[in-house]
């Protein structure tokens, strides 16, 4: 009897694994253990490994179960759990499972939460954090950022069935990262409702596992982001200290890639330039697509100025909108900032939008640089100052002077821009960005010890026009 009644809770696992994705039913039904049945009371006892996975179970799965045991068992089958509650000691604690779902009643009268399946073609309850006005529609193409937005809509369709997994992007602040990840899972989301897609941030990632060491819940914490179909983390390089967030998320990642969901992941920085970040990790975050998100030239600035005035009824001139985009630095949040501070100022006083205003506005809401640093600039006034080549510089040579003038230059321009040490290597000889690190140290360090020195890079900068 005991042979048959464990044949028949088989012929449930068949059917269950039918019907809901291979990444639920490997996570919550393969470890069930079946312990007996008792056909005199209609019993099913179920063995499971933690209570969190019984709350899971009974949450998400009484409908799915009860049509699953009401067809290889009969109806009016209870299902009760013995939950292992000290797996060293093999101590357990048995719990009562919720009233079977009548199978006859409408599907407006079943749970609500209930996960989704084939039989029931009931969309996930997992809230993915998304928001839903950062979608492709209003991320606007340009130069800087055509192969990430096309890669993402790729992804979007395909999630997990392209190359580009994970999809590494990465740029400086306000080049538009958060809203291209956020449309991948906006269109993502909108073509399979089913998939589990989730945005988080690295900072609450870091937060939620805190709380789950706090509480002596890693493995639950664990368990749930290896369920997700579709993982986006934005702003990861805030990990780079994080160390026990990082292996715990290297465990994440290696089963979600395993699997073949997709990945998406944002930084302000490349994967070579995350300090604290061990190989091991680095190297998967490499292996897909890693994208760089530029910030948008002047003429896409118009572009996403002209496209929030016909989105949002707004009325500004041209003259008005090219001179917004000349001096927001390329940062689309500055260039939205910029453009409700206009509404605002209007709305208040009554005023129409000008020129007038907009300079107004522009000098409390931008800092304004009309001659963006660049490492050529940089280099040029550095070599000038020390009487050498920019030939020189970029040679093999290990000269003390070339040396001095290579290393200030990568120092300066880590300073004065916000390019990644690895852009600034190639763009100084072709070094990597290890050089790059090394150069800034060494200079930092004697500036702690050699006044002479310290005042030499004063001059500089202050050739450069710049405050410190």
């Amino acid at each position: 009897m005991v042979n048959n009644s464990k044949a028949l809770w088989d012929n449930c696992l068949s059917l269950i694994k039918a019907n809901v994705a291979e990444q639920q039913y490997k996570a919550w039904f393969e470890p069930i253990v079946f312990e007996h049945y008792d056909e005199a009371t209609r019993t099913l006892l179920l063995q499971v490994p933690s209570r969190y996975f019984y709350e899971y179970l009974e949450q998400y799965y009484v409908p799915l179960l009860s049509k699953v045991l009401n067809r290889c068992f009969g109806a009016h089958v209870q299902l009760n759990y013995r939950i292992v509650v000290d797996q060293a000691h093999q101590l357990t604690v048995d719990e009562l499972g919720s009233e079977p779902v009548a199978i006859d009643k409408p599907e407006a009268t079943t749970r609500g939460n209930q996960a989704p399946t084939m039989l029931d073609a009931a969309p996930s309850d997992l809230n993915p954090q998304l928001d839903v006005h950062k979608t492709f529609q209003s991320f606007i193409e340009g130069d800087s950022n055509k192969l990430p937005r096309t890669v993402g809509v790729s992804i979007a369709e395909h999630p997990g069935k392209t190359t580009f997994n994970p999809f590494f992007v990465y740029g400086p602040s306000g080049c538009g990262k958060t809203h291209l990840i956020n449309a991948i899972g906006v269109r993502c989301k909108e073509m399979y409702p089913q998939k589990r897609v989730l945005y988080v941030s690295a900072r609450l990632f870091q937060v939620q596992f805190t709380d789950a060491v706090r509480q002596n819940r890693v493995n639950d914490f664990i368990q749930f982001y290896q369920t997700i179909d579709v993982l986006i983390v934005d702003d990861i390089q805030e990990w780079a200290t994080a160390s026990k967030t990082l292996d715990t998320f290297f465990h994440i990642f290696d089963h979600l890639f395993r699997l073949g969901k997709q990945i998406v992941l944002a930084s302000d920085r490349p994967p070579v330039d995350l300090q604290g970040v061990k190989d091991r990790l680095l190297t998967r975050f490499s292996c897909g697509l890693i994208a760089e998100l530029e910030k948008p030239n002047v003429q896409l600035c118009i572009d996403i100025l002209n496209s929030k005035c016909r989105r949002d009824g707004l009325k500004i001139p041209a003259d008005v909108i090219e001179f917004i985009a000349e001096t927001a630095n390329g940062s689309v949040r500055d260039l939205e900032g910029v453009v409700n501070s206009l509404l605002a100022y209007s709305v208040v006083y009554n005023s129409n939008i000008d020129m007038r205003l907009a300079e107004r506005v522009i000098q409390r809401a931008v800092k304004v640089d009309n001659h963006p640093l660049t490492v050529d600039d940089i280099l040029e006034t550095v070599c000038n100052h020390y009487s050498v080549s920019q030939q020189h510089v970029f040679s093999r040579s290990r000269k003390r002077d070339y040396v001095l003038v290579r290393q200030v230059s990568m120092y300066l321009a880590q300073k004065y821009t916000k390019m990644p040490a690895s852009r600034i290597g190639q763009l100084i000889g072709g070094r990597d960005h290890s050089t790059v690190l090394h150069s800034c140290s060494a200079v930092e360090q004697r500036l702690k010890v050699d006044k002479a020195f310290l005042d030499e890079l004063n001059s500089i900068e202050t050739s450069f026009k710049l405050k410190k």
